[in-house]
């Protein structure tokens, strides 16, 4: 028995060893993780919700989904349940997310009925041991024209979980609409308010329209920012009808239109913030217009309006140019004196309120570069490229004017291959977009693309963006000197912390070791301001683990 001792110890110690050697403190920020995923084929790339005890996330391996369940106390792997829906009509039921309202979990899936041309989506409830219902209960039924114009389904929740927000959009490009459909439910899903329209655009042949951005607000309050954008050629002028369409549970969600008045400007992207005050921001990039009505389509700078949301009166609307200093970072010194604009490769990544009432928006260079397809018929791929490279940090006052601004040095690159890219598919007449936060589409999720981007962190007047970087950056941040990340499993993680005035400090882990598991900032879960679930990785390894902000 003495023997065998001093052997268990060094054991318990070398287990210990690797524990610890997993965890990892950048300032402010520590980092621990739980236990060893051992059944980890299946790639977790979402964090659902933690109820009762049990942290919820969505897997995928190949193209099936699955739904794997954790104790939230040494985040041991309870159980892994396969995504199988029922059929409808005798057609299978695809999978599109899978969301948590209030104390409830739905899986929710979609199906197109070539024979009447609708568009259904169904939600299916999650019980605590991580089953999936058979009862489904019918979310969405629109009637589309065929299945290339079948559209697209967009989610977001409040800001307390307690409703869904569902928004169905498409372009009918031989009827020359667009149009768009959305819908609030409860946490029985229960519809409680929705709305349909068709928007034409046949007088309207160059016409831009875009829903900027959609929001639900703890009262339970919709607003969707609108805009549609041409050029009348007679006139030779741009016009720009950018508007706040709100639908508030006090007026029994009927219609309100905000008009907000964008002269000689048009609006690049834009996304929609409810204020704990009760306003609604929507900041995002601008560019200029030409005299001859032609918009530039570069960045010229960042917009912010300010709309009271009980009045509906527009506060404030401000227009900043970049400074000298964030043109430096993002296009050279050359080109900044000859005040350039940026290119219109830069995207929402989030925003975020501070104390003072002023917001903080973090925009992310992104691309997505899809290759030639190589192989034939069904078998025939396409190499894809994913760029998330340095981040633009403004910080904006309570009315609007730039409090600073800087830019998080990175460069980041995934690359994959993909059976199908049907999702890239665009259109040509009536331009239609829809904004919001750039996300990757999930079927190519647990290929690479959630090593990259970052987790923006904002507690006691302090900001923290925390990233992936290659370990030949530490200390770095002349964005000039970066190196790209390279092959993210040999990532280590990074953060720059800006303060309330704006002056940066970097901070990397300096006591990493040798193959340890990196940091996926595209899967985490914010619990609160100072605590988050997170999703580590390399190879074969796999851990949940929590991140908490000191």
């Amino acid at each position: 028995m003495t023997k065998k001792l001093p052997i268990f110890l060094l054991f318990m110690i070398i287990g210990l060893f690797k524990t610890q050697a997993q965890n990892a403190t950048l300032g402010n920020v520590s980092i621990t993780h739980g236990a060893e995923i051992e059944e980890d084929k299946e790639k977790i790339v979402k964090i659902a919700a933690e109820l009762d005890g049990i942290i919820y996330t969505l897997a995928t391996k190949g193209k099936n989904y699955y739904i794997k369940t954790f104790s939230s106390g040494n985040m041991d792997h309870l159980k892994t349940t396969d995504i199988e829906l029922p059929e409808h009509l005798k057609k299978d039921i695809e999978f599109e997310s899978i969301v948590n309202i209030g104390d409830n979990i739905y899986v929710i899936g979609s199906m197109y009925d070539n024979k009447d041309d609708v568009y259904h989506l169904f939600g299916y409830a999650v019980d605590k041991q991580g089953n999936i219902s058979n009862e489904q209960v019918k979310l969405f039924n629109t009637q589309v024209t065929k299945k290339r114009e079948r559209g697209c389904f967009y989610f977001k929740s409040s800001p307390d979980k307690d409703i869904l927000l569902v928004m169905h959009a498409t372009l009918f490009e031989k009827e020359e609409q667009i149009q768009y459909e959305i819908k609030l439910f409860d946490k029985q899903l229960n519809v409680i308010t929705e709305y349909l329209e068709k928007v034409p655009y046949e007088d309207k042949k160059e016409l831009e329209f875009e829903i900027s951005d959609y929001d639900v607000n703890l009262n339970g309050d919709i607003f969707l920012a609108i805009n549609e954008s041409y050029r009348d050629k007679k006139a030779k002028k741009h016009i720009e009808n950018f508007q706040l369409y709100a639908f508030k549970k006090n007026n029994n969600y009927q219609k309100e239109v905000v008009n907000i008045n964008f002269e000689d400007k048009e609006v690049i992207n834009g996304q929609v913030f409810s204020t704990a005050n009760g306003s609604v921001n929507i900041v995002g990039f601008y560019s200029n217009v030409r005299k001859n009505g032609k918009a530039l389509k570069n960045l010229r700078g960042v917009y912010s309006v300010v709309v009271n949301s009980k009045n509906n009166e527009v506060e404030n609307i401000s227009f900043n140019d970049f400074d000298y200093e964030t043109k430096v970072k993002l296009i050279g010194e050359r080109r900044a004196k000859k005040d350039k604009d940026i290119k219109p490769l830069y995207r929402t990544h989030s925003i975020i309120e501070k104390e003072d009432g002023g917001v903080i928006l973090l925009s992310e260079y992104h691309t997505v570069v899809v290759g030639d397809k190589t192989g034939f018929g069904p078998m025939a791929v396409h190499p894809v490229i994913y760029t998330h490279n340095e981040i633009i940090v403004t910080s904006l006052n309570p009315d609007g004017s730039i409090a600073w601004s800087n830019v998080v040095p990175k460069q980041q690159t995934a690359s994959f291959t993909v059976l199908s890219v049907g999702f890239w598919g665009g259109y040509g007449n009536g331009t239609f977009a829809v904004g919001g936060s750039i996300t990757i589409p999930v079927a190519n999720l647990g290929k690479g693309p959630e090593y990259l981007s970052a987790i923006p962190i904002y507690s006691d007047h302090k900001l923290t963006v925390l990233f992936n970087d290659n370990k030949k950056n530490i200390g770095e941040v002349d964005i000039e000197e970066i190196r790209s990340m390279g092959n993210y499993n040999k990532a280590i993680p990074s953060a720059f912390v800006f303060n309330e005035n704006g002056d940066v400090e970097r901070i990397d882990q300096e006591d990493f070791q040798k193959k340890q598991l990196v940091l996926r900032p595209g899967v985490f879960l914010r619990k609160n301001p100072k605590e988050y679930i997170i999703y580590s990785s390399r190879k074969s390894k796999d851990k949940l683990g929590r991140m908490y902000i000191k």
